[in-house]
């Protein structure tokens, strides 16, 4: 709901703000004096593209400012218009792009008019029409679809989490379980290709390791022969020297290792043997390790843990089959669930939709619309949260006219009144606010009374504001602003009691004075129910 609307040097509107009531608010005043910049002003807000031209005086900055509310929340919107450079959008005092102004806003006010976006032209906004239009026919079957769709989304999260349809589960299944198999076959051990590299290595040199081995052997021996001839010299020292007796024992202690080192270098030429059968084996081992890191990890560590989470996946997918088989068969009963009851829901709306045809013909005919023809037709649509449909309303003003979707061919004047019409057989509010720009247009005597009756029995359910040049229409509103022109600037100021008799008696008879005019001002409102 729109609550308070304030408009700043646009056009030629100064400074003016406007407060608005839940019901009917109507904005009268002679032409051109402004009121359309008032919607203008709203359009801003709900994102319209800002024109600089617009600006008073095309000096300075226009500003509009809007407090919208919906049930106990409510919102600050602001969008300011430079003479020149880009506008800005503020909400609760944010800048916000004007897309992003008119998402928060733009689902609590709907503009109806010739040029504007009319929610009438969105198939979900016809589709929720029609089922609120005959609840008592279309809840059940919806409350039916509704539960056999949550049931199938139940089972379609359930299936996700299982990790797909049994035919994947089985896929998996060969996978995991061939891997798992692979690896345990093989049994590797952490760190064995390094081990195996080592004696491979040293079985594949083995003829140069011998001979390397034996040429050390002879320095060895060479070198112990010489250790023995220095350790006597020192001895030697020793005895002359006693402080040299370190010297001595270090050369024995030497020796000694320089044997021990000699009798390892032999042993180790003793114990080599060139084993072809071992190197073959061993290179074929290495290939089959090899093959199992490609696969699955750089190292045998993670070539191991690859097959114990292999091994783990492949019970726990055998585990789980059965449970996927019942899966499979709950899915394609929920399907099969979903389109019966999406059948029921399209019979019901089908009956709804020529209900809500019939009952907006009847307000048609009531608002001097002739000889039209509304069609509100239903298509198949993939099934969603809302049902298989997809719902759309045809028209034509005329027989002899081709029919195309609302908002194609009609004028200002009847596309204002085609969607009142269908609003009021509708019974239900379609938004917060509605805003009507031309409704009246081309309305008068009779049908005018009946137009601003018809606009008061939807302001019922819904804020309806709306521009008229009809005192019949202005007669039923619950709050009335006039908008004056002094010069080259515009006010508009809330009008009750004998101000809004005067600006009735203006309307009826152009002469707000006028005693006759206020006899027939004061008899209009009477007929309207305001009696004050």
């Amino acid at each position: 709901m729109l609550h308070h609307l304030r408009v700043v040097n646009l056009g030629v509107i100064a400074d003016t703000a406007l407060d608005f009531a839940p019901g009917l608010n109507v904005i009268t005043g002679e032409t051109g004096t402004g009121k359309t910049l008032l919607l203008g002003g709203l359009r801003l807000l709900l994102g319209d593209k800002a024109d600089g031209s617009l600006v008073g005086g095309g000096e300075g900055e226009a500003r509009v400012e809007g407090l919208f509310g919906h049930g106990d929340d409510e919102v600050a919107v602001v969008r300011t218009v430079p003479a020149g450079g880009k506008s800005r959008a503020y909400a609760d005092g944010v800048l916000v792009s004007a897309a992003a102004l008119a998402e928060q806003v733009g689902d609590m006010v709907e503009i109806i008019g010739q040029h504007d976006q009319l929610a009438l032209r969105r198939p979900a906004t016809v589709l929720a029409l029609i089922d609120s239009s005959a609840p008592d026919l279309v809840a059940p079957a919806r409350a039916e679809y509704q539960a056999a769709w949550e049931r199938l989304r139940e089972v379609e999260e359930a299936s996700a989490a299982l990790g797909g349809d049994g035919m994947a589960l089985r896929r998996e299944l060969d996978l995991v379980a061939f891997q798992a198999e692979e690896i345990s076959r093989v049994a590797p051990t952490d760190g064995e290709d390094a081990a195996l590299e080592v004696e491979a290595s040293r079985l594949r040199n083995i003829e140069e390791i011998t001979v390397n081995l034996a040429h050390a052997t002879r320095l060895l021996e060479q070198m112990s022969e010489i250790g023995g001839e220095t350790i006597a010299r020192l001895r030697k020292v020793a005895d002359l020297d006693p402080s040299s007796q370190e010297m001595a024992n270090g050369a024995e202690l030497l020796i000694e290792q320089l044997s021990e080192l000699t009798r390892d270098v032999v042993d180790a030429a003793e114990g080599l043997d060139r084993d072809e059968e071992r190197l073959e084996e061993i290179e074929a081992r290495l290939t089959t390790l090899g093959d199992l890191k490609r696969k699955y990890g750089p190292s045998l560590a993670e070539v191991i843990e690859f097959g114990q989470k292999a091994s783990e996946r492949a019970a726990e997918i055998e585990e789980t089959l059965g449970a996927a088989d019942q899966i499979e068969e709950r899915l394609r009963k929920a399907r099969a669930d979903v389109l019966t009851a999406a059948s029921a829901l399209t019979g019901a709306r089908r009956e709804a939709a020529a209900k809500l045809t019939d009952r907006a013909m009847e307000h048609l005919a009531d608002l001097g619309m002739g000889r039209p023809r509304l069609d509100i037709r239903l298509e198949p649509s993939e099934p969603g949260p809302s049902g298989a449909d997809r719902a759309e309303a045809w028209f034509s003003s005329d027989p002899r006219l081709e029919m195309t979707p609302i908002g194609s061919g009609a004028s200002g004047g009847e596309l204002s009144r085609l969607v009142l019409a269908i609003r009021l057989a509708a019974r239900t509010e379609a938004g917060e606010t509605l805003v009507f720009d031309e409704v009246d247009t081309g309305v008068g005597g009779t049908t005018a009374l009946a137009l601003g009756r018809k606009l008061a029995d939807l302001a019922e359910h819904a804020q309806v504001i709306c521009v008229t040049h009809l005192p019949q229409v202005a007669a039923f509103a619950r709050r009335h602003f006039v908008v004056t022109r002094d010069g080259g600037s515009a006010d508009a100021v809330r009008v009750d009691g004998e101000d809004r008799v005067r600006e009735i008696t203006r309307m009826l008879a152009g002469l707000p004075d006028s005693e006759a005019g206020q006899v027939a001002a004061r008899e209009l409102l009477v007929i309207a129910g305001d009696v004050s």
